[in-house]
């Protein structure tokens, strides 16, 4: 049957989608906390037992407004810590909290060589009492790719690798990748996933809504009252606006 021929109406099996049209195949989704972005998956949030690549021109980069909405949620249904493979910069508990993410219940792998990394994040996705990694592996060949993909899907758990924007040319057994960028704005383009390719980035909020109404809050006091300058410039608000851009 050509294409032509084949009846607008016909009823596929789920695991079967058109190419004009996002995969409906039943699977696992946890909501990213960006309704424009989950309107753009399939299933509608981030895959669980499966890869997610994130590729950004800077490691920090918008990392917590990206996947903090998920990781919290993750985190909260599990009752389980998830595991940070080598952050390039220690995590800040009072911004990570106003996100809904425990401190405490985060734990850090520092690992220089990138064997280490793997290595890590492996056994992290083996463990039961861990629900979510996050990984820094900008070294990563396809085929650690696919293993770690393997043992997020034996375990359902939620796999985030960020990778630089050297990797984009490289092959990737990830069923979603993203491309973050922007300074104020979060921009994020989908470059795979199960559907047809999306053409244009999707701007998303740059900071959660407790975090952007506070900020704003704390404008509008500085233009009715001008704060003089301090000798130490380290107030929480002013860490917390930093770590978010």
């Amino acid at each position: 049957m050509t294409a032509s021929s084949a009846p607008a109406d016909l009823v596929l099996p789920p695991q079967v989608w058109r190419g004009r049209e996002l995969a409906q195949a039943q699977e696992t989704t946890l909501s990213t906390g960006h309704a424009a972005l989950d309107a753009q998956l399939p299933g509608r949030g981030w895959p669980l037992g499966s890869l997610v690549e994130v590729l950004q021109r800077e490691a920090q980069q918008h990392v917590w407004q990206l996947a903090g909405p998920a990781l919290g949620e993750a985190m909260r249904r599990a009752g389980d810590p998830a595991v940070l493979v080598h952050p390039p910069y220690q995590p800040f508990g009072p911004a990570l909290r106003g996100q809904g993410i425990v401190p405490e219940h985060l734990l850090c792998v520092t690992a220089e060589p990138p064997s280490a990394r793997l290595w890590a994040a492996e056994q992290a996705l083996r463990c039961a009492d861990v629900s979510a990694v996050l990984a820094w592996l900008p070294r990563a060949r396809a085929e650690d790719l696919r293993r770690l993909h393997l043992c997020a899907q034996a375990g359902g758990k939620l796999l985030l690798v960020f990778r630089g924007l050297e990797a984009r040319g490289q092959s990737s057994p990830a069923r979603l990748r993203l491309l973050v960028q922007g300074q104020e704005q979060l921009e994020v383009l989908i470059l795979k996933r199960r559907g047809p390719p999306l053409l244009q980035p999707l701007q998303l909020r740059p900071h959660p809504h407790q975090l952007s109404a506070l900020l704003a809050a704390r404008r509008s006091r500085r233009g009715a009252f001008p704060v003089p300058a301090t000798s130490s410039g380290s107030h929480v608000l002013d860490r917390t606006l930093s770590l978010a851009q």
